[in-house]
């Protein structure tokens, strides 16, 4: 075929070196043949990505995406025409219904011939109900998403239920290795995955199975590939990233610790920072406070969760620690590190919690020295043992509870935004343009805005933090850092 196109070529470019009056006329003579060698070509099929929850969600999805892509799809944004739909859900939030199945008619209403496939926790936890979902026509489980290229072949455009394949959740005990590359500044990199903690109100163990972990050597492996396209950060994700090391070689042994796995990362070179995302407080060891403080990449700022300020109600949860211990971890961050972020999951509306045991949490969380609180309202979950619990909290209170804890998370991220003022700290700057405007974040997790500058976007600048604006974002000035490193 290329031969015949090449012939067709040199006699149209011979002809119009011949006679350029009939220029027109010899190229309908002989364009016709050429064109029609090329619709004889293969048309690239073409599939679109939505991802709900979790960083690692977002991991998952983009190794999902690569597998596609080498396999020869096109991607394109979930709004757009597509062949294929993929969307990766969660089942965290109480909304993972309704959530799912507004995606799904986005994507009818982009093509109502595309395939539409559901992918994650929900899909584990509630395959049949989502295969009952109009539209969907694929189902895959928490074992079978990463061969969803083996269940595409065949796959045609559902009439009535979607097709399900999911396993018991049992069965899925390997570990397959991720990360995502969202915004051109940071990467969300997967280095664990489920969970063997039974907490009485979490449904993550039933979706993704037991605790598990990527080896070092495809962690740093990974890692490098990220530095090599240029990214800056690095975010960790997983489950439960503090219990790294078990199921590393197949196994429940922990061939290598939490320690070892950011020891290791804090040595390879071209990546500018790594992100903890999420760590249990009680695998939250004094030795790994003192790596990062100490780091030339981990960068100041914690996520912990607390999930709840009571004893009492930490011991229904079946959390593995108390306030004390919560206590000690943060009194050993701010020790070691004044400046460092430090972030608090916390759930209101438990059952048994009642305004006193509130009031507990609200006080312990009031007089910790925290920067942010991501405020969860418990919703009833099937399968778990809260569920069945007495003292069953009004949803309206519910309610209530969540509003004043993001009040008191403001006051605090503001408060600790004030004593960053005047400061002259790196800012990593990210791609977006909002009105005029460009967002970045500080090592310590203070969200900034500039004028945008297209050269800004995924460099590294020390800038002096100036004042906080209305929108909660804090204004930089130029410092003398800054214009030394364009000199």
């Amino acid at each position: 075929m290329r031969q015949l196109n090449c012939f067709y070529c040199n006699a149209i470019e011979k002809l119009v070196d011949i006679c350029s009056d009939y220029i027109h006329i010899k190229l309908i003579i002989f364009a016709p043949r050429k064109f029609s060698v090329k619709k004889m070509s293969t048309i690239q099929k073409t599939a679109a990505f939505h991802t709900l929850g979790c960083k690692l969600n977002f991991a998952e999805t983009s190794t999902i995406a690569r597998q596609l892509t080498d396999a020869g799809y096109e991607k394109v944004s979930f709004d757009q025409k597509a062949d294929i739909y993929v969307i990766n859900t969660c089942s965290v939030t109480e909304n993972a219904d309704r959530e799912c199945k507004f995606h799904v008619k986005r994507a009818m209403k982009a093509n109502t011939e595309g395939l539409v496939v559901i992918v994650g926790c929900y899909a584990q936890l509630k395959p049949e109900e989502i295969s009952q979902i109009e539209g969907v026509d694929l189902v895959l489980g928490a074992k079978e998403k990463f061969n969803i290229l083996s269940y595409l072949d065949d796959l045609q455009k559902s009439k009535n239920e979607g097709i399900v394949h999911s396993c018991e959740i049992e069965e899925t005990d390997f570990f397959i290795g991720s990360y995502s590359i969202g915004d051109r500044t940071r990467a969300f990199l997967k280095v664990q995955d489920g969970c063997d903690y039974k907490c009485t109100y979490c449904t993550i163990p039933l979706a993704r199975g037991i605790s598990r972990s990527d080896t070092i050597e495809n962690v740093l492996k990974n890692a490098r590939e990220i530095a090599k396209k240029g990214i800056k950060e690095i975010v960790l994700t997983g489950v439960n990233i503090g219990d790294y090391g078990k199921g590393e070689f197949g196994n429940k042994k922990h061939e290598h610790t939490f320690l070892d796995l950011i020891s290791e990362l804090d040595q390879v070179e071209g990546i500018e920072r790594i992100r903890i995302s999420s760590i249990e407080p009680n695998l939250l060891k004094d030795e790994s406070i003192d790596l990062v403080s100490k780091s030339k990449s981990f960068v100041p700022h914690f996520h912990i969760p607390l999930q709840s300020g009571s004893d009492d109600l930490l011991k229904k949860m079946k959390r593995r620690y108390l306030t004390r211990l919560y206590s000690d971890r943060v009194s050993k961050i701010r020790e070691v590190m004044p400046h460092a972020a430090i972030g608090v999951d916390v759930i209101v509306g438990f059952p048994g919690e009642t305004e006193e045991k509130f009031m507990e949490t609200y006080q312990f969380l009031s007089e910790l020295p925290v920067t942010y609180l991501h405020v969860f309202t418990y919703s009833e979950r099937e399968n778990t043992e809260a569920a069945a619990m007495e003292g069953v909290v009004p949803i309206s209170e519910r309610k209530k509870r969540n509003k004043m804890l993001r009040i008191l998370s403001e006051k605090k991220k503001m408060a600790f935004y004030q004593t960053q003022l005047g400061k002259t700290l790196p800012v990593l700057w990210e791609h977006e343009n909002k009105d005029g405007k460009m967002f970045g974040f500080t090592e310590n997790y203070v969200r900034v805005q500039k004028d945008f500058d297209e050269k800004s976007v995924n460099t590294i600048e020390f800038l002096k933090l100036d004042k906080i604006e209305a929108d909660g974002t804090v204004s930089v000035l130029n410092s003398f850092e800054s214009f030394l490193e364009k000199v």
